[in-house]
């Protein structure tokens, strides 16, 4: 059989010859803040941001990839909402569906991208989801674009006011 198949051979020996040594030694002179990071990855989006990869955390000068006083504020406004992502170094916050207290048959899901890591007005963008249930099944409702700009303004407010505290 490897007669005939001798190209196989070369790859297994190559590979066989690989050690996780080098690795390890990596591993142990990585800081404790490297390996936290490291772990949290694939959780706060390292590598599954689906719009062409997310940015990589910089450990050299330790900050977010967007605006942090934005980040902030968003988080402060959509926290009455559960949370099912949030990814600080590409500036996606994803909410899951919420009933407001008393209305079983409606819902809505808020999805946030922080474009930039200036505070500006255009570095926000909100897109707010609603839906209704009839009978057994949601059906999605469209929503009016004046509600995802009141809330891009509340998110700017709040940003601003952390923007001021700083100064």
């Amino acid at each position: 059989m490897m007669k005939k198949y001798p190209f196989l051979l070369i790859p297994a020996v190559l590979l066989s010859a690989c050690s996780s040594d080098f690795v390890e030694e990596e591993r142990k002179t990585e800081s404790y803040e490297d390996r936290k990071y490291r772990g949290m990855g694939k959780a706060m989006g390292e590598d599954v941001f689906v719009f062409g990869g997310a940015r990589k955390r910089n450990a050299e000068d330790g900050v977010l990839g967007v605006n942090s006083h934005l980040w902030r504020a968003s988080l402060d406004v959509l926290s009455f909402m559960p949370i099912t992502s949030a990814d600080p170094f590409g500036g996606v916050i994803l909410t899951d569906w919420y009933s407001p207290h008393g209305t079983d048959n409606e819902r809505f899901k808020v999805n946030v991208y922080i474009l930039d890591r200036q505070l500006r007005s255009d570095g926000i963008k909100v897109s707010i989801f609603r839906q209704v249930r009839q009978g057994q099944h949601w059906k999605d409702i469209p929503v009016d674009q004046e509600m995802m700009t009141n809330m891009e303004n509340t998110i700017l407010i709040r940003a601003r006011g952390y923007h001021a505290k700083k100064s």
